[in-house]
C-alpha cells in the first residue's frame, strides 16, 4: 500500500462516519402543562369496617378541601347509588364539612363513597369506606 493511499482511505472513512451522524438539533418536545390538584374528600366518621345496627339512622361526617377554587358540593353514594347531595350555601369553600345521615337497612356489607365537587364541576377521587349492617342484639 502506498503512503498516499492510507490518508485517502482514512479521509474516506472519516467522511462516511461523519455523514452517518445526525448533527441537526432535535426539536424539543413540549412538556405537558401541570394539571391542578384534584379536590380532596375524606370520611371522618364512621370508621371503615365498622358495624351498624339495622333500622338505626347514623351520621356520616365528611370533610372536603380545595385551597384554590373551593368546594361547591359534596355527594354521598351508597352501593353505587346517589344517596344525598349537600351544596354550600356560602359559595365555594376551601374547607367544606358536612354531616349526612343514612338509615341502616339491608343486612350485610355496604360501600359508602363521598365525592367533592369544585364550582367548575371538577370532582375528587371518592373517599370510600365499607360498613356492615347487622341485626339488633
Amino acid at each position: 500500500m502506498t503512503a498516499c493511499a492510507l490518508p485517502t482511505r482514512l479521509l474516506l472513512l472519516c467522511s462516511l462516519w461523519l455523514g452517518a451522524c445526525n448533527l441537526a438539533t432535535p426539536t424539543p418536545t413540549p412538556l405537558p402543562s401541570p394539571t391542578p390538584a384534584l379536590p380532596q374528600a375524606q370520611i371522618l366518621f364512621p370508621a371503615h369496617n365498622q358495624q351498624v345496627i339495622e333500622g338505626l339512622v347514623f351520621d356520616i361526617d365528611i370533610l372536603a378541601r380545595d385551597p384554590v377554587q373551593g368546594i361547591a358540593r359534596i355527594e354521598l353514594h351508597v352501593d353505587g347509588e346517589l344517596a344525598q347531595t349537600i351544596e354550600s350555601e356560602a359559595g365555594a369553600l376551601n374547607e367544606f364539612r358536612v354531616t349526612m345521615n343514612w338509615f341502616a337497612k339491608g343486612i350485610g356489607w355496604h360501600k359508602f363513597a363521598a365525592v367533592a365537587y369544585r364550582p367548575d364541576g371538577e370532582k375528587s377521587n371518592p373517599a370510600i369506606i365499607a360498613l356492615e349492617v347487622v341485626h339488633a342484639p
